[in-house]
């Protein structure tokens, strides 16, 4: 794995790696005392709030697809194109929190559940 940015932290911290990264993070974590230190300064930077384009888009999960949308790609219905990029964004950026949705849907839709 590459260099620990402080995305990278952000990130961690706010459990939005996949876990292959996320076990890596905490790994590199507890070896380095000076990674250790910049993760702190990212908390504070949290803490404070960042306003940032990026940081409000992160947050607020500008780039995830609602709950129905992720529901029409269980279903393979829908817009194709859309269907292309829950497909895309599921699969490539690996998204957790929408992962996770997605896990929910498919154990509601089962049969027999309810």
């Amino acid at each position: 794995m590459s260099a620990i940015t402080r995305q990278m932290l952000r990130d961690y911290l706010n459990d939005a790696l996949p876990d292959a990264e996320l076990a890596s993070v905490e790994k590199a974590l507890r070896e380095s005392a000076e990674l250790r230190a910049i993760y702190h300064e990212v908390i504070e930077q949290e803490d404070r709030g960042e306003h940032t384009v990026g940081a409000i888009w992160r947050r607020e999960r500008v780039s995830c697809p609602t709950r129905d949308q992720l529901g029409g790609y269980v279903l393979g219905a829908g817009d194709p194109d859309l269907i292309d990029y829950v497909d895309f964004h599921l699969k490539t950026i690996g998204c957790p929190y929408c992962q996770a949705n997605l896990d929910d849907l498919r154990k509601a839709s089962k049969p027999g559940k309810k």
